[in-house]
């Protein structure tokens, strides 16, 4: 663990009260850098304004954000659940010895290992997807003489106002069990039958990036009439309720993010109302935030190298990484805002596109960014990338994957070593006949 002194240019940008230029000369760049400070102001609020605030409700980190071994030993400390959706992050969890009773394990098409992998570490819920996966799960415990916990994940067929490519709840829908008669009251009847599987409820996730809590609202009104049905079709007593996450946060201009008790009062609201009318006992309500928590708690480092510019047309300024340490950009057009870490109070003179090193035109970060006269050697801090930066992070081009550091009160330690040349061959093999 190193300790960075506070004294700094007053020229440099500040993250978390440390100097990141000379963040970026210490760790080199591309470096993600995030603040357990953030984190944990984040976690506070989410105590504060939901677990304090109401009876026999959880709330699972949605791990796929950003997970490694830190994190897990993070989110434990913070009281939290875990939200895993494939075998590598729930083997992530394992190897750091997180609660298994405390993890929720999605995903619309888990394989028979993972599903195995779960069972027998006994984790807390298994989030069903669909029918197939309900039987390979009844099969599995069977064999393992023991019993799963499972949710059912419904499609509530719900639009949010977010990005096509992170809307989860309409009805067309790649996730989870339609809210269709026939299906959905068919998966509830088998999940009472199976002898190994204890059904408890329903999960929903209407999307991602929302800043309007009507979808969440609407979703829950949904299900709860389904909870209603379920009880007076087959006497099934939900017991827990898991209404997902999807809660935006800043990432550009016009970005609007609320905090946390805007989504879970009005979700809590609707809930109590619809126990009320209906006479339900209250289930145990879960939230499961993941961005939320840990994206504007991130920021990467970059140094500028070549600039080129097209007289009246634009101006290219070219980082060390790009789409292989954030592809969010080329995927869905992610916005960010970013600022030159050494000439933090010069004023904004020019207009430059932000460009990736990758051999691919849209390998492009910002476009029409406003920043000082920029010089080769400058850092860039772009904003707001704790979430889907890391997790999404790949090796196209043979480019390394980033160090990440995590910055608390002034000090710095790195949670996930830089990848090297030969990190990139380790597992390649030449065949005997090419040898």
């Amino acid at each position: 663990m190193i300790n960075l002194e506070r004294k700094t240019n007053n020229d440099n940008y500040m993250f978390s009260g440390l100097d990141t230029v000379m963040l970026a000369r210490e760790y080199g760049t591309p470096l993600y850098v995030v603040s357990e400070d953030i984190i944990k102001e984040k976690c506070k609020e989410i105590r504060d304004s939901f677990i304090l605030k109401y009876k026999n409700v959880k709330v699972a980190y949605a791990s796929k954000a950003f997970l490694n071994l830190a994190m897990c030993k993070i989110i434990e400390r913070e009281g939290l659940c875990l939200d895993v959706v494939s075998g590598g992050e729930l083997y992530t969890a394992i190897k750091a010895n997180f609660p298994m009773e405390k993890i929720f394990f999605h995903g619309n098409n888990k394989s028979r290992a993972e599903l195995e992998l779960a069972i027998s570490n006994d984790i807390g819920r298994i989030v069903v997807d669909n029918l197939y996966e309900l039987e390979l799960i009844n099969n599995i415990a069977k064999k393992m003489n023991k019993k799963s916990r499972v949710l059912y994940r419904v499609t509530p067929g719900v639009e949010s106002e977010t990005h096509k490519y992170v809307i989860t709840g309409q009805k067309d829908s790649k996730f989870g069990i339609p809210l269709v008669d026939d299906i959905i009251f068919e998966a509830i009847k088998r999940g009472m039958e199976y002898e190994n599987i204890d059904l408890l409820g329903f999960h929903f996730h209407v999307g991602s990036q929302i800043f309007d809590n009507k979808s969440h609202i609407i979703a829950t009104e949904k299900i709860m009439n389904l909870i209603k049905e379920a009880r007076d079709r087959f006497g099934f007593i939900t017991k827990e309720l898991n209404t997902g996450g999807g809660y935006g946060i800043y990432y550009k201009q016009g970005d609007n993010p609320k905090p946390i008790n805007y989504f879970t009062d009005a979700i809590m609201e609707k809930v109590f109302s619809k126990c009320k009318e209906f006479n339900l006992d209250l289930p145990t309500i879960i939230i499961e935030p993941g961005r939320w928590i840990i994206g504007e708690a991130g920021i990467t480092l970059y140094t500028i190298g070549t600039i080129k510019e097209i007289p009246g047309i634009r101006k290219y300024v070219a980082i060390d990484g790009g789409m292989p340490d954030n592809p969010r950009p080329a995927l869905y057009g992610a916005k960010y805002e970013a600022v030159v870490a050494n000439k933090i109070n010069e004023e904004a003179k020019e207009t430059v596109t932000i460009a990736g090193k990758c051999c691919e035109t849209g390998d492009i970060l910002i476009w029409d960014l406003k920043a000082p006269k920029t010089e080769a050697g400058d850092i860039l801090a772009v904003f707001s990338t704790g979430a889907y930066n890391y997790s999404m992070a790949n090796n196209y081009n043979k480019i390394p994957r980033p160090a990440v550091v995590l910055v608390s009160e002034g000090n710095v330690e790195t949670i996930v070593e830089r990848e090297t040349y030969e990190d990139l061959i380790s597992r390649y093999n030449i065949p005997l006949h090419l040898k």
